[in-house]
């Protein structure tokens, strides 16, 4: 039988919190739901759901003892491009202290896939501080670090693209990339949630699915119905927007994610692991109606 945990989630009115708040709660589990804003709508969709919505800042140490309070888990995620890269860091490691000040019994960091390869780009190495500090704090914990999402396909940079019929990014059109979808995140740590002692000390790199963008954009004129065509960003079109960004896409290209798909599907069968053809046919297109009647 499978000890139903209370579980803090940071993150929680964001993508990938959401997503793993979801989780929690489908399987049973008690969830506080850590927000700055418990008057958003995400926050009021996850009450109705049955979180506990709970008022913390990641930069607070107090108000993150107090929401961690009374619970036997905790899942951290910080976010480099709202926070800045040196305030995910320092946040990410207050809010790991604190946890260990609330006396939680087990601490989920979600970092990035690879972020202990030394790969030179800093978001990744920003996470990977983190991580260090929570290996070090002497308390049960484990990494999960996701690939990239195949959510990014309809981000508010994406999503104009496709509208037009382009899947435009910054990668060779036959350069594999590795990609996870949400759900999956979220279902991941639910399982480790609930492994609990067989997951201490370990770190997981996750992936669903790996393959080219001229493959993605196949599937995805599949599930529109319409032509859509892989596009090449040039490398200096995206490091005028980010250097960090480029430093990223230069490493997609010149190594990139190395999750074991195989073995993730394996030994975690609770997770559904989408394919990104699972994923395109299941997403619901209108939204390209949508964004293309708000334009």
């Amino acid at each position: 039988m499978i000890t139903k945990r209370s579980v803090l989630v940071t993150g929680a009115t964001g993508q990938q919190g959401g997503a793993v708040a979801r989780a929690l709660l489908s399987r049973g589990n008690r969830v506080k739901a850590m927000t700055r804003n418990p008057d958003s709508d995400a926050a009021r969709r996850l009450a109705s759901a049955g979180a506990d919505v709970v008022i913390g800042d990641l930069g607070d140490a107090a108000s993150i003892v107090k929401a961690a309070s009374g619970v036997d888990t905790m899942y951290l995620m910080g976010n480099s491009y709202e926070a800045g890269i040196e305030e995910e860091t320092r946040q990410g490691i207050v809010a790991a202290d604190a946890a260990k000040t609330a006396g939680v019994g087990h601490l989920i960091y979600s970092s990035v896939a690879d972020a202990d390869k030394k790969t030179g780009i800093p978001h990744f190495e920003s996470k990977y501080l983190v991580e260090k500090h929570v290996a070090g704090l002497g308390i049960p914990y484990t990494i999960s670090a996701p690939v990239a999402f195949m959510e990014n396909i309809v981000a508010p940079w994406s999503i104009g693209g496709l509208r037009q019929g382009t899947y435009a990014f910054a990668m060779p059109a036959k350069r594999v990339l590795q990609l996870v979808a949400l759900e999956d995140i979220g279902a991941f740590v639910a399982a480790l949630v609930e492994r609990r002692e067989q997951v201490f000390g370990k770190r997981f790199d996750i992936a669903g699915d790996e393959l080219s963008g001229e493959e993605q954009a196949k599937i995805l004129s599949q599930a529109i119905g319409r032509p859509i065509g892989y596009q090449e960003i040039p490398i200096a079109a995206a490091r005028q927007q980010s250097e960090d960004t480029a430093l990223m896409f230069e490493w997609f290209d010149r190594v990139g994610y190395d999750a074991d798909i195989a073995a993730l599907r394996r030994d975690f069968p609770e997770v559904r692991w989408h394919s990104f053809a699972d994923w395109a046919h299941e997403f619901d297109w209108s939204v390209l109606e949508q964004a293309s009647s708000a334009a």
